[in-house]
């Protein structure tokens, strides 16, 4: 059976690049959650899983610089113009990562399974190899909803795990106008890695407006912070 890829094999990048449109046109990853910035979140729990670490932000490159100088977290905006999405994300982290492999996060889903990346690359193993792109699968279900909640099984395809090896496919996907994730996916050996296990229901909340972010961290903050407010618009 192949190796499996190891995490010095694996480049992570964050990506924090979008337009914020939901939040009101703010930085998204800049938005404080347990009073920090989501970006730092993002670094912070990805850091121990990978051998190195960048971060996709298209506005205030220093301010993201500077956030991610403790893991040596490069800034790189998108490859082409326009806030493509998430698609030019993984494209700049294909073309300025140094690894066989490139794990993408997006910066706003800050309770992502702290072994996220190794049970991606398990599921690269379990294909013998036969695998260019892992996709995470698993529920999305807020902090704030009843205990009874369910919510089916479907595609992260945000948390992936891609082959180095693929940015010539993606760039040009991307400059022909492709932007569904699932589009360019489907022309490769495409994986799933299932995330079903206790403790993981809320894994990929993520929040795409204040009030989710509001709502995410009244869930699981330490009591007494300051309220959310937006940052750098």
């Amino acid at each position: 059976m192949p190796a499996l890829p190891s995490p010095q094999d694996i480049t992570g990048c964050v990506l924090a690049g979008g337009r914020g449109a939901r939040m009101g046109g703010v930085d998204k990853g800049l938005q404080l959650f347990q009073g920090r910035p989501l970006v730092v979140h993002a670094l912070e729990r990805l850091a121990p899983q990978v051998g190195g670490l960048l971060i996709n932000a298209n506005r205030h490159a220093d301010r993201y610089a500077e956030l991610g100088a403790p893991w040596s977290a490069a800034v790189w905006p998108d490859e082409e113009p326009g806030y493509p999405g998430p698609l030019a994300g993984f494209l700049s982290g294909l073309t300025h990562c140094r690894t066989d492999w490139l794990a993408c996060v997006p910066c706003d889903t800050p309770l992502f399974p702290p072994d996220l990346v190794a049970r991606m690359a398990q599921a690269v193993e379990a294909a013998r190899g036969e695998a260019d792109i892992v996709v995470a699968h698993g529920r999305e279900i807020s902090p704030s909803a009843p205990p009874d909640a369910v919510a089916e099984m479907r595609a992260q395809p945000v948390f992936c795990l891609l082959r180095a090896a693929l940015r010539s496919s993606l760039q040009a996907f991307v400059r022909d106008g492709g932007r569904k994730i699932d589009a360019w996916t489907a022309g490769h050996r495409c994986v799933a890695a299932r995330f079903d296990r206790a403790g993981e229901r809320h894994a990929f909340a993520n929040a795409n407006t204040l009030d989710e972010l509001h709502d995410l961290e009244r869930h699981v903050r330490p009591c007494g912070q300051e309220p959310l407010r937006p940052l750098l618009d």
